[in-house]
């Protein structure tokens, strides 16, 4: 073997090497540098057996989003004029915000029935979107107003109004802040406090995007969302956006019952005492509890 050779002699070119470059500048010293580097991963490779391979493992890619079906549990009437943008349950009470200019309001609903029990209407300039319930006010978006208003829980007595940038879609609520979504892939947290924005997140499925995030609920730590136009719904985790599952709604509401004007599915609500799950759609006829199945 010639002198010099083995890794003996590739340590002591590289020492070599490191005299140089500090003798020089400008691109010389830049390509001298980089083969030291090659000559330092030489030699860490001669500490290895003969003819060991070396491999490198890459990270996992994300599982793909599974996708789910359903059971119906039970049906329950739905008001067939109700453009339903906005639903929540709580203490055994619906409520729902309905859109349209000049058919918007926030109403209190009895489940087992359907009956408004108690409706309050937007002045006719504002289209009304989502709405959910958190530190004992009710919270209600508009589509492209900007503004947002605020209920007492127990009354539906307006207690005043706050802006946003952009459209307001979707609103939960998930315990400690509220959670917005704008028709895009982005939710906005908001502080319950002053209702100003603290966080965004964007939400992704196989590393893409995913739009047009419509109505939403917060059921047992996700981000439930309407995809609107679609019959399905996106579970979202709430740390790092990833679509966890879809849950596929496809033929919920038999076309032979839909009516002249009934629109896209929208409208999740959660009974979190009961675990139950309530969806329904823009003037359609029905709510449905639904279960989740494997499909």
């Amino acid at each position: 073997r010639r002198a010099g050779g083995g890794c003996a002699g590739k340590r002591r070119q590289w020492a070599r090497g490191r005299g140089m470059i500090r003798a020089m500048t400008g691109r010389r010293a830049l390509r001298i540098a980089a083969g030291a580097c090659v000559l330092v991963c030489w030699s860490s490779a001669c500490d290895r057996p003969a003819g060991a391979l070396v491999t490198a493992t890459a990270a996992p890619a994300p599982a793909s989003p599974e996708t789910h079906g359903y059971r119906v549990v039970r049906e329950f009437p739905h008001d067939p004029a109700a453009f339903t943008q906005g639903l929540f349950f709580e203490a055994g009470v619906l409520y729902e915000s309905t859109g349209l200019y000049g058919e918007s309001s926030l109403r209190r609903v009895a489940l087992e029935t359907g009956e408004v029990l108690e409706r309050k209407d937007l002045l006719p300039s504002f289209f009304g979107e989502g709405a959910a319930l958190g530190d004992g006010r009710i919270v209600q978006l508009t589509w492209k107003s900007g503004v947002g208003f605020l209920y007492d829980e127990a009354s539906l007595r307006l207690l005043g109004e706050f802006r946003y940038r952009g459209e307001g879609w979707g609103l939960t609520f998930d315990g400690d802040r509220f959670i917005m979504s704008d028709g895009t892939d982005t939710l906005r947290f908001l502080d319950p406090g002053n209702l100003r924005e603290i966080r965004r997140l964007h939400v992704t499925a196989d590393g893409a995007p995913v739009r047009n995030l419509n109505e939403l609920e917060w059921i047992a730590g996700e981000i439930w969302a309407n995809l609107w136009t679609e019959d399905r719904i996106a579970r979202i985790g709430p740390e790092d956006g990833v679509v966890r599952s879809f849950v596929d709604l496809s033929g919920l509401l038999d076309p032979a019952r839909r009516l002249p004007d009934s629109d896209v599915l929208n409208g999740i609500a959660w009974d979190p005492d009961g675990d139950r799950i309530f969806v329904t759609g823009k003037k359609w006829p029905a709510l449905f509890e639904i279960e989740v199945v494997s499909r």
